[in-house]
């Protein structure tokens, strides 16, 4: 009989490497950049950027489904869309690790189940805090909102500046990029759609 071997998600097969290895490798690139990482401004700059990202990709160590996984099922039959919109997105560019800066607008049409608003910002930060594409992280935030929660619709815009066009490459810096994933209703029903997206317009 053969014996089942369970595949390791790719971030519990990482080896990740000791906060000293980290601070070695920002030394590194300080002087690969054309500095001295032992003069008097740099010394705990290692440290500190150590501590930086510690806080940038907290992403890794959050879990989507347990932040959605309190639920309210009485709420009087309430059936139209939830919208919270203008959520303050941080996120960092996987190509070059510079940042992604921009807001995220999420709405869903609850059955039967609603989760609570604060909810779904801490949404957008699990995906938002990790090395990302926008097109992904777009996608994941719909995504896992449906899959959990099973609602009647999902959709999910991002409206971002992303630096590593405007700080370098062809310094754009007017520009910003919008990403949008419409499941359910908001894809099948043109005025749903509609509807979303004049409410997420409105100031």
């Amino acid at each position: 009989m053969t014996k089942e071997v369970k595949t390791k998600s790719p971030l519990e097969a990482r080896q990740t490497p000791s906060r000293e290895e980290a601070m070695q490798a920002v030394k590194t690139l300080i002087s690969w950049a054309g500095d001295n990482p032992n003069r008097e401004g740099l010394i705990d700059t290692p440290k500190r950027v150590v501590n930086a990202y510690k806080e940038f990709f907290a992403g890794y160590e959050m879990n989507p489904d347990e932040i959605l996984a309190r639920t309210f099922e009485e709420v009087e039959g309430y059936d139209e869309m939830v919208i919270i919109k203008n959520v303050r997105l941080e996120s960092h560019c996987e190509h070059h690790i510079v940042p992604i800066l921009g807001k995220a607008h999420v709405a869903y049409i609850p059955d039967k189940r609603v989760v609570g608003i604060s909810k779904l910002a801490r949404l957008v930060d699990v995906y938002a805090k990790r090395l990302q594409t926008q097109e992904t992280l777009t996608a994941q935030i719909a995504d896992t909102l449906e899959r959990v929660l099973k609602p009647k619709g999902v959709a999910v815009v991002i409206d971002a500046g992303h630096q590593c066009m405007t700080t370098r490459g062809v310094h754009k810096t007017e520009t910003s990029t919008v990403t949008s994933r419409m499941l359910g209703l908001f894809r099948k029903d043109p005025r749903t759609r509609a509807e979303f997206m004049n409410l997420i317009t409105k100031i």
